[in-house]
C-alpha cells in the first residue's frame, strides 16, 4: 500500500502532492490534515474509571462470543463475555463486553489485548463506562441555535 501511495504522490501534480505525503516539503511546511491539539486541551472522550467490565471495539463481524472469551481468558478469569450482534443477520455489530473477576485481571486484559489483532482486525479494549440509571434520559443533543430539545 505504501508503494501505491508513493506512486500516486509521484504522479500527482506538484500542487496535489501535499495531500499524498505527510512529509513536510518546501511548498507545504505542514501536513494539512494533521492538527495538534492546543496545549492543556482535554480529550473530548472521557476515560472511564477502572472496573472489571471492559468495552471491546473494532471486532470483525465474524467474531463470536466464544472466540472473544477464549482470547481474553489468556489474561485472567473471565466471568462473562458477550459480542453484541445484529438481530437480523446475527453477525457482530463490531463491539462487545468482557467482564473479569478482579480489577488486576481487567488491567492485564486491556494491556494484553488493546491494539492487538483478533480475527484479522485490530481491536481496542478499554474500561466500560457505566450505563445511566433506567429513569434517567440520556440527551446527546446539545442546545443549538437557541432551541431547547
Amino acid at each position: 500500500m505504501a508503494l501505491t501511495m508513493r506512486a500516486a504522490a509521484a504522479a500527482a501534480p506538484r500542487g496535489l502532492r501535499r495531500f499524498f505525503c505527510s512529509n513536510p516539503t518546501p511548498s507545504s511546511p505542514t501536513f494539512p490534515f494533521a492538527s495538534t491539539p492546543p496545549s492543556g486541551a482535554t480529550s473530548a472522550r472521557q476515560m472511564a474509571d477502572p472496573n472489571t467490565n471492559l468495552f471491546v471495539s473494532g471486532l470483525s463481524k465474524r467474531t463470536t462470543t466464544e472466540r472473544l472469551r477464549e482470547e481474553f481468558q489468556k489474561f485472567g478469569e473471565v466471568v462473562h463475555a458477550r459480542v453484541v450482534t445484529d438481530r437480523v443477520s446475527g453477525y457482530s455489530k463490531g463491539f462487545g463486553f468482557v467482564q473479569y473477576a478482579t480489577l488486576e485481571d481487567a488491567a492485564k486484559g486491556i494491556e494484553g489485548m488493546d491494539g492487538k489483532f483478533l480475527d484479522g482486525w485490530v481491536i481496542f479494549a478499554e474500561y466500560a463506562r457505566p450505563r445511566p440509571p433506567p429513569g434517567e434520559a440520556v440527551n446527546n443533543m446539545t442546545k443549538q441555535y437557541g432551541r431547547p430539545y
